[in-house]
């Protein structure tokens, strides 16, 4: 594995950085290799649903969908106009 060094790193950078670590329960090394592979490779984004599929998903059973009101709901007096 490669080392890099960096310079002229601003303080609070680095300061910032370290509380990070902290927080995560890692060296300031770990957190700033993780950071940089992050960086460098972003995680793919899940693949997005179809409504389709989000409307079957909804569809079976056991799954509970909201409570409609009754009557239609008067946005207007909702936002106080």
């Amino acid at each position: 594995m490669a080392s890099v060094t960096i310079r002229n790193l601003p303080d609070d950078v680095k300061q910032s950085l370290r509380e990070r670590a902290a927080r995560n329960g890692r060296s300031l090394e770990d957190e700033a290799r993780r950071a940089l592979i992050a960086l460098v490779r972003p995680e793919p984004a899940a693949p997005r649903k179809s409504i389709g599929q989000m409307l079957y998903e909804m569809s079976r059973p056991g799954v509970d969908l909201p409570e409609l009101p009754d009557s239609p709901v008067d946005y207007a007096a909702l936002s106080g106009e």
